[in-house]
């Protein structure tokens, strides 16, 4: 598949590695391109460019930016992801330090980012993914208990059917928890994922379903 990334930094670039590895073509998208340089200079077959271009060139879209950038990225890609199916990576991390590990976000209990994003782009099918997850495990992880678990929401079936194939392709179990008001759940799971690393420097793990 042709997949456009939208970002710059280490979920964007780790992602575009994977979807390389996994034979996809990418284009990753972001207002600084000069950000991507040695990326693009170790990856010579990953097209660089602007956000609109990257979901221009998009079959399936990855949006892998700052949780107060997001509405601001999808914006910025102007129409070019109406009826594509977009991954949603963000998290809503507010900018203030960690209270005994513990992030805050900007958003409240009762509404998630990827809903703000849902309502600004109706036209978008997002799927709420590879947000509970660090970098260094977000491709074909290997644990000794087996496959994580990748939680998702979005309110589009094929949208979500399209994620889990590649969720799987990537190594993961995926679990499907519903439409996107669901990602009022799965998002607070970065914040629980990321307790362990910042009391203890732990930062290798993830979460598993067990059925």
């Amino acid at each position: 598949m042709k997949i456009g990334i939208i970002g710059s930094g280490i979920v964007a670039r780790t992602l575009a590695s994977g979807f390389l590895a996994h034979g996809h073509e990418v284009a990753l998208g972001t207002r600084d391109p000069g950000k991507l340089a040695e990326f693009a200079a170790e990856h010579p077959s990953a097209r660089i460019g602007s956000t609109a271009e990257a979901a221009a060139f998009a079959e399936l879209a990855v949006l892998a930016v700052k949780g107060g950038g997001a509405l601001q990225a999808a914006r910025d890609a102007g129409p070019h992801l109406a009826g594509k199916t977009v991954l949603d990576a963000t998290n809503p991390i507010a900018d203030a330090p960690p209270v005994e590990g513990v992030l805050s976000f900007f958003t409240g209990p009762n509404e998630s980012l990827m809903e703000q994003l849902q309502r600004e782009f109706p036209q978008v099918k997002f799927v709420k993914a590879f947000n509970s997850v660090g970098s260094a495990r977000m491709v074909d992880p290997k644990f000794a208990g087996g496959p994580p678990t990748m939680f998702i929401a979005g309110d589009d079936a094929q949208a979500k059917a399209a994620a889990t194939r590649i969720l799987a392709e990537f190594g993961w179990d995926v679990a499907d928890m519903g439409p996107a008001i669901a990602a009022r759940a799965i998002e607070p799971l970065c914040v629980l994922w990321c307790i362990p690393g910042f009391r203890e420097g732990s930062w290798m793990h993830a979460f598993k379903l067990l059925r």
